[in-house]
């Protein structure tokens, strides 16, 4: 009889729920272990999904809902701090011709569809757990869970983020560093006129800006110099977030009076991720944040997390790498992914320094322009 392969996904975000969808399509046996038990469908203001994040979710079969409770757009408009348009540009379809430059959405409307694909899968959930310990040998990793619950795997794979703790147990060094910035964001109310993202930059914030993510929202952001977190009351973020964004004109006014609740409101640091050497130790290994992050300054985060789960059930697909060529099976797949997500990341941090530094002359369009015209190549 052929062993079903076992697969554990530490981590329900984009990346690790979109691996589970795709290795149970492979008939992969799949538990996929949360460690915030309501799964992370309340939290978050909004995301933009460009055309190579859109190419891999419908891959996993979910593309015809995001499309239904997100906003396509095809373009970015610029405009002066008192609300003045300057220009529209279309934006790279990354994804090809047939997909739009990019579809923004709630995050949490995202995280809901991406649930109800892995429970469709068949995958087996834990919420309100995650790992605890792991032990490997040449034939499988044995976990032990903070429910106090343990079992085997032939694989585990950490979407854990950022901040990974499973790659910390396996002795991965590389760490997130801050690049200096960071990012007011709040959902707001869309106004009529605004059909795609609008972008100032200069003023009281290095950017401001908004990005429609359905008929009736958009996510509303301000990108300044880090501040010291536990010096910002969270029961003050959307009054400090209104403050912010006094100094921009247009359509800020009717986004500023809506942005009234704290906890509505998130501020988040930038930072720059890469694991420079293996992203994998034996039958451990690193997919998304927890292996590359980069600050939203080419909005390509999701995307590169997307990408990597798509690379990698591509190449955990043929039954015979599940023994001795496993180890060559997830070298490969960081060498197929390190220059693209190398690419990325360093791109999107070099945006950031230029405005931290004041470059006025910098070619922000040109980087951006090359940048995305190579995403439109399959990873």
């Amino acid at each position: 009889m052929t062993h079903t392969r076992t697969v554990l996904v530490v981590g329900g975000g984009t990346a690790g729920s979109a691996l589970a969808v795709l290795l149970r399509r492979a008939g992969v046996a799949v538990d996929l272990v949360e460690a915030k038990a309501d799964w992370n469908a309340t939290t978050g203001s909004g995301i933009t999904l460009q055309g190579n994040a859109l190419r891999v979710l419908r891959e996993i079969g979910v593309l015809e809902q995001v499309s239904a409770h997100g906003f396509s757009s095809d373009g970015v408009t610029i405009v002066a701090t008192d609300g003045t348009e300057i220009f529209t540009q279309e934006d790279v379809r990354t994804g090809g011709d047939d997909l739009p430059a990019a579809v923004g959405m709630q995050r949490p409307a995202l995280q809901r569809i991406l649930i109800e694909a892995v429970r469709a899968s068949g995958t087996r959930v834990r919420l309100g757990c995650t790992i605890d310990t792991l032990t490997q040998d040449a034939a499988g990793v044995d976990v032990s869970f903070t429910d106090g619950t343990s079992s085997r795997y032939d694989l585990v794979v950490a979407a854990d983020g950022l901040n990974s703790r499973t790659r910390e147990l396996i002795g991965v060094t590389d760490k997130p560093a801050p690049t200096g910035m960071a990012i007011w964001r709040a959902p707001a109310p869309r106004p009529a006129s605004v059909v795609r993202t609008h972008l100032a930059y200069g003023g009281p914030a290095y950017i401001a800006g908004f990005c429609p993510t359905s008929d009736t929202t958009v996510y509303a952001y301000l990108v300044e110099p880090n501040r010291d977190r536990a010096s910002i009351d969270p029961t003050s973020y959307a009054e400090e977030m209104r403050r912010v964004a006094e100094g921009y004109g247009g359509h800020w006014g009717e986004i500023r009076a809506s942005i009234t609740d704290p906890a509505q409101v998130n501020y988040t640091w930038f930072d720059r991720h890469l694991v420079e050497g293996a992203w994998h130790r034996g039958r451990v290994v690193l997919v998304g944040d927890a292996a590359h992050a980069c600050p939203p300054t080419l909005a390509q985060g999701a995307a590169m997390s997307l990408e990597d789960v798509s690379v990698l059930a591509e190449l955990l697909s043929p039954d015979d790498i599940w023994g001795a060529s496993l180890e060559s099976t997830l070298t490969a797949y960081r060498d197929r992914r390190m220059e693209r997500v190398r690419m990325v990341v360093d791109a999107s941090v070099q945006i950031g320094r230029w405005q931290l530094d004041g470059v006025r002359d910098a070619d922000v369009p040109g980087l951006m322009g090359r940048t995305l015209d190579a995403l439109k190549e399959l990873p």
